[in-house]
């Protein structure tokens, strides 16, 4: 049996694609980790079940459309329209090439510090917006502000989950553009 502490939620399903049972999903990882070898994991009812991919293309930067191994009609898909997707976590890891317990992923970080090497602490991340194809830090910050700062690895130099600090070395100007 598959428990929560063994999973990490990796997108959703948004909605059916076609008549064959295809997915539209936004995935928080690279849609390379959707071969045969890793199930995706869909709470059903209570429990969560391993469904392995049948076929997967990418449509745009982090949707994908899913074909998943038994589910042949758009009427079967439908009920995973608004579902989480679900991996294990050993998966991510193993994908990824990094440790289980620094998995993190962007909607993990609400509640995380930002972090300047210069300007010190920007505030508290309330949100991430992944409206646009640059996804957006939102930052609250210490007097009740917000700022959008990207998520990007160009500006990221250190995460510390256990800490929830993100240190960042940001453009100088960055902050006071939209705070």
């Amino acid at each position: 049996m598959i428990t929560s502490d063994q999973i990490v939620a990796i997108g959703k399903f948004q909605k059916t694609h076609a008549l064959q049972g295809e997915l539209n999903a936004v995935l928080e990882l690279d849609a390379d980790f959707l071969d045969d070898s890793y199930p995706l994991i869909v709470q059903i009812e209570g429990i969560m079940v391993p469904f392995y991919p049948e076929a997967f293309r990418s449509k745009g930067a982090t949707t994908v459309l899913i074909k998943l191994e038994g589910v042949d009609t758009e009427a079967e898909a439908r009920e995973f329209v608004n579902h989480t997707i679900y991996a294990r976590k050993r998966d991510v890891s193993e994908f990824a090439g990094v440790d289980e317990e620094n998995i993190a992923f962007e909607d993990e970080l609400v509640g995380y510090h930002i972090i300047d090497i210069h300007a010190g602490d920007i505030g508290e991340v309330t949100a991430i917006d992944n409206s646009t194809p640059n996804e957006l830090l939102i930052v609250r910050r210490p007097d009740d502000s917000e700022v959008m700062i990207p998520i990007t690895d160009e500006f990221v130099t250190d995460v510390d989950n256990d800490a929830k600090t993100i240190t960042m070395l940001l453009p100088e100007g960055l902050v006071d553009l939209n705070g």
